[in-house]
């Protein structure tokens, strides 16, 4: 049975270029999204495989 508390994850913030400084800041406001998108793709992956997953034995789906 799908868990109804087993939500879609949340990509991550909107950056975009203009929003790097240019000081060469370590870590970059860029490095963290590319980061973050990275790790986000991962999670909606295992998401969606868990949602794709078959409903275990003798669970009710709603059909007949």
């Amino acid at each position: 049975m799908i868990d109804p508390a087993d939500i879609r994850p949340e990509p991550p913030f909107e950056v975009s270029d203009d929003m790097c400084c240019g000081s060469g800041c370590e870590p970059c406001i860029l490095d963290l999204h590319q980061q973050a998108l990275r790790e986000y793709r991962v999670r909606l992956a295992a998401w969606e495989r868990r949602q794709a997953a078959p409903q275990g034995e003798g669970e009710y789906d709603g059909r007949h």
